[in-house]
């Protein structure tokens, strides 16, 4: 996924109400720019640090730049962390077309945000075959733990435990399903779900898997002119939110 024109450098002030942060530019401006993350953005969002912001073309636009990156502290020092939950749908389309997914036929179509299932859920992507694969796709850039190891989710998440529920069922009904990790950071060793922050989540996690839905992760390439999936992850079960 290309960045065109390439990122923007500046230095993170503050991250607020959930959609705004404020930046510094390099000339010592300071700008609001919109932030495109609802989750609680844990270790993802320190002040003070190198992050790298968009600038839209759509001159209607009220904030017309988009944080996109930040760097972090990770196990082998700093690193650029992508934040933007809106690309990871793309990314892992990127990353199957590329091989990076086991057990996805790369030469079938895949639908998006399709309609299913009985709590009324939109799957991220779709393949239709003799058995129809549903694909879940979850954005990770959590990281506490020492071995690089990339915990989901980082707040609790009632509508990701609705979705564990949903590709169960439709495994249930004979179909197959994946849940898909893509972690926006170049420096994660593994996914696990991190049951201290969401409990539930971290129950149904290891649920689902034992009903059959398939757990996967996909590592991606961070910087200012793209973002780009790079190698599959193993998703640990037996580890959760340890």
């Amino acid at each position: 996924m290309q960045f065109d024109p390439p990122l923007e450098e500046a230095i993170l002030l503050k991250r607020y109400k959930r959609f705004l942060a404020d930046v510094r530019r390099p000339d010592g401006r300071e700008e609001t720019v919109h932030c495109p993350n609802p989750g609680a953005m844990l270790g993802v969002a320190p002040e003070g640090a190198r992050c790298w912001v968009s600038r839209s073309q759509n001159q209607a636009r009220k904030l017309p730049c988009t944080l996109e990156i930040v760097e972090c502290e990770g196990p082998q020092g700093l690193v650029p962390v992508g934040i933007n939950t809106h690309h990871p749908n793309r990314l892992a389309e990127e990353a199957i077309l590329a091989g990076l997914v086991d057990g996805i036929d790369q030469a079938l179509p895949l639908e998006r945000e399709v309609r299913y299932g009985e709590e009324r859920s939109r799957i991220d992507l779709l393949q239709r075959g003799a058995r129809d694969l549903y694909i879940e796709v979850k954005n990770c850039h959590l990281m506490r733990r020492e071995d690089g190891v990339t915990e989901f989710p980082d707040c609790v998440t009632t509508r990701g435990l609705k979705h564990l529920r949903e590709l169960a069922r439709m495994v249930d009904e004979g179909n197959r399903a994946i849940l898909l990790f893509i972690v926006q950071r170049t420096d994660g060793t593994g996914v696990t779900a991190a049951a201290d922050l969401d409990p539930a989540y971290a129950e149904g996690f290891v649920w689902a898997a034992s009903q059959g839905v398939d757990m996967r992760a996909v590592r991606c390439l961070v910087g200012a002119d793209a973002i780009t999936p790079d190698a599959p992850l193993p998703v640990l079960l037996d580890s959760a939110g340890s």
